[in-house]
């Protein structure tokens, strides 16, 4: 028989972290075929799919409940005939209906974080939709430990039914700088004695750049003397971006920040940064931090979700309470006063990333989960 095709259903194909480890686990996993479907759009994201023979299929979602979607995700399954359906996160929960209706043999579902309006898995009408489709799925891959006891406690999944696999990082495209900070293009602070400050991310809902942006006026209300080094760079794009600015204008700190939107030379910009941040008010396990820690940067994170099982908090970086600007400026300065500690505490991020989040780690932990749930459930392999 054909070698087994794997149909991964998201909600769309754009930058974020879920997008960009679907990417990586289908360019490496080469033992399946493979197939996105994407219950909304793909954007020109798709291009960093370096593999040939994956198909990519939009559905159009329209706004709101859209029943019709169903039935043309169960139309394309019949004739595709995969061997494995695999969604993602509480938008795609629902293709697990179609999936079984078209007799698809193995039906995992992924949790890699929460939804925007449910940064903490409270919402009771998600659990029960949650517990609605649990007798349809073989098996669950939560990212996270918050995440995998969230399902078995509140949603009730056996554990054996739940293998969690933490995201990986391409160790060689995302590392430390050779001859010490290199300049970022188009970055208006080159002078080597500045320090910069940092985040990279979708700037929206819960990924909350807004804090940071207040905790860099509090840093300097504090630290005046800080004014000549210390400079933040905030990358990426999305509603808070105009916010973030605003922020920093009326604190008078505008021509120290700079907010050039997205970029697609993220590994570059990383290693332009000094010390990385990440004030999010919920998350999953995130590449971000994967890679900053693989550059080699300390990072001061929100002590939310998956970010305490990556930082290693006063080894690696800091953990501070989410939405606390205070606190945020506290741990930022503790690094900008000892260029010492920032870098031990970078090696030791580098360390960690290369000894237990590899890309090949990842990709070989997908590769046995799929293998054994065809097993048991009686699909040939070549």
């Amino acid at each position: 028989m054909a070698t087994p095709l794997i149909v991964h259903v998201i909600h769309r194909l754009g930058v974020g972290g879920l997008e960009n480890g679907l990417v990586n686990l289908v360019d490496r996993l080469h033992d399946y075929r493979h197939a996105i479907v994407c219950l909304t759009e793909a954007t020109d994201f798709r291009r960093r799919i370096r593999r040939g023979d994956v198909a990519i299929h939009e559905l159009h979602k329209r706004e709101g409940q859209d029943l019709a979607l169903y039935h043309r995700l169960y139309r394309l399954l019949r004739r595709l005939r995969p061997a494995v359906v695999h969604t993602r996160n509480l938008a795609a929960l629902e293709c697990q209906l179609p999936a079984w209706l078209a007799g698809v043999p193995v039906r995992i579902h992924g949790e890699h974080g929460w939804d925007v309006f449910d940064p903490e898995g409270g919402n009771r009408k998600y659990q029960w939709l949650r517990r609605a489709f649990r007798p349809l799925i073989h098996h669950y891959v939560p990212l996270s430990r918050q995440l995998e006891a969230y399902l078995t406690e509140r949603i009730g999944v056996p554990a054996a039914k739940i293998t969690r696999i933490c995201n990986g990082v391409n160790t060689e495209r995302f590392r430390p700088p050779e001859g010490g900070r290199e300049p970022i293009p188009g970055c208006p602070f080159t002078d080597p004695d500045l320090v910069l400050v940092g985040t990279v991310g979708r700037m929206h809902g819960v990924k909350d750049q807004v804090t940071l942006a207040r905790a860099f006026a509090a840093l300097l209300r504090a630290e005046p003397r800080l004014r000549r080094t210390v400079r933040l760079v905030m990358v990426g794009d999305g509603p808070l971006r105009r916010e973030c600015g605003t922020v920093l204008a009326e604190a008078g700190l505008g021509d120290l920040a700079w907010l050039p939107g997205a970029r697609d030379d993220v590994p570059r910009v990383l290693r332009g940064l000094d010390l990385f941040v990440l004030p999010s008010r919920a998350e999953g396990i995130s590449n971000t931090i994967l890679e900053a820690m693989a550059t080699g940067l300390p990072v001061v994170a929100t002590h939310v979700g998956g970010n305490g099982e990556l930082v290693r908090d006063g080894v690696s970086g800091y953990l501070v309470p989410p939405a606390d600007p205070a606190r945020l400026a506290e741990a930022m300065a503790a690094y900008l006063k000892d260029p010492a500690l920032r870098h031990a505490h970078g090696r030791e991020g580098r360390r960690l990333a290369v000894a237990e989040y590899t890309l090949a780690g990842m990709c070989d932990a997908y590769g046995r989960l799929y293998a054994r749930q065809l097993a048991e459930r009686h699909v040939k392999m070549d």
